[in-house]
């Protein structure tokens, strides 16, 4: 029957971990790039670092037995196999909460914050803190099915998440994401679904009013300096992928290393980092995070949900309670204003002093504080 929750395990076989190291020695690399820094994209010498690592020294197999025991599974949404991860609290009051990754991140994004929080006591916190987890991957990203028709975008994905979440039994939860996971969650906020009592954004999807425009506030500003190297520096990626998916996708699809550059250079960008990656986030997580593209072949189904939903957002305000936490190496980094704009029922706000884009992924400690802060107000 669709509406079946079926259990899901990996098993990659070995052949296709061998395709990939042939793919990677028989690569064509291009020359040193003129530059000193990553003003051009990925620089020569880090990616070759990479590279070099995720053929001779990074584990697969340790990432397929973690997926695997934390408790995989799938289910059918309008049409599509969704693959997601759900792990219940042993705590009977466990307040359910669906966690939605990004691009160019994955489920791995999630690996260091789901024990702290269905398990608190384990980090210091007590059992009234605990969550029920539910992580799905977006329809065409990791081992959820690719869209053959159009029409996934954001609406019909919070659609989804909320049949999920009640598939699953849950008739009271809350929602929390980040890049297209704070899409989505706003989404479903603005769908309002029985059951849906809150939501938690740590990224916001605005853009300035012509009042912002003229404001002299200095957090307004800062956000407005953020949007501006976006628009002129750090969205050629976006426009690709809002406009030429495809073609883009043969290269993801065929080239790890290609596939590896295009992702590596958004984690340098977009982390709180002190010049590497690897300041941020650890080379066998990043590599966890590319293996959910490549294995399944993801470059071009990916790619697809700008083609979908960039530039689409409505800019409705929300109708259920939300809260925010703005991290300081955020791509736009929004003041209290904007959230206040998008959530009228704003039930919590902070500034951090650590953390990027990718905030579950780089401060797992902080990110769940904020989750057990922002959702104790309406447990």
């Amino acid at each position: 029957m669709e509406d079946q929750i079926r259990p899901f395990t990996l098993d990659i076989p070995q052949s296709e971990l061998e395709r990939l190291y042939q793919k990677i020695d028989t690569t064509r690399w291009p020359e040193k790039e003129p530059v000193s820094d990553w003003s051009q994209g990925t620089p020569l010498a880090e990616l070759r670092d990479l590279v070099e690592y995720w053929r001779n020294g990074y584990d697969w197999r340790k990432c397929e037995a973690y997926l695997n025991a934390l408790g995989q599974f799938k289910t059918n949404l309008d049409g599509l196999d969704i693959h997601f991860i759900h792990v219940r609290s042993t705590h009977a009051n466990a307040l359910p909460i669906l966690l939605t990754h990004g691009w160019p991140g994955s489920v791995v994004e999630f690996f260091g914050v789901i024990e702290r929080l269905t398990q608190p006591e384990k980090y210091g916190g007590t059992a009234d803190q605990a969550f029920h987890v539910v992580a799905p991957s977006l329809p065409g990203f990791g081992f959820s099915d690719k869209p053959a028709q159009v029409g996934w975008g954001l609406a019909k994905i919070a659609r989804a998440w909320a049949t999920l979440m009640d598939r699953l039994g849950y008739e009271s939860w809350v929602a929390q994401g980040g890049d297209w996971g704070s899409a989505v969650t706003a989404e479903i906020g603005r769908q309002a679904p029985k059951g849906c009592r809150a939501i938690h954004l740590n990224m916001l999807s605005m853009r300035p009013t012509p009042e912002d425009l003229e404001s002299t506030d200095r957090d307004v500003l800062r956000a407005l300096k953020g949007w501006k190297f976006y628009a002129d520096w750090d969205s050629g990626y976006s426009k690709q992928q809002a406009t030429r998916p495809q073609t883009i996708g043969y290269s993801l699809v065929d080239s790890p290393v290609g596939l590896a550059g295009w992702i590596y250079e958004k984690i340098y960008a977009w982390t709180d980092n002190d010049g590497s990656p690897l300041d941020a986030i650890r080379m066998d997580s990043i590599l966890d995070n590319l293996m959910l593209y490549w294995l399944p072949g993801t470059g071009a189904s990916a790619a697809r949900i700008y083609w979908e939903s960039f530039g689409k957002f409505t800019g409705e305000t929300i109708k259920v309670p939300g809260g925010a936490s703005g991290f300081p190496g955020e791509i736009i980094p929004a003041p209290r204003a904007w959230a206040e704009r998008l959530l009228p029922d704003l039930i919590y706000w902070n500034t951090l002093e650590k953390g990027g884009h990718f905030a579950a992924w780089e401060q797992p400690e902080v990110f769940v504080n904020e989750l057990q802060k922002c959702f104790s107000t309406i447990r």
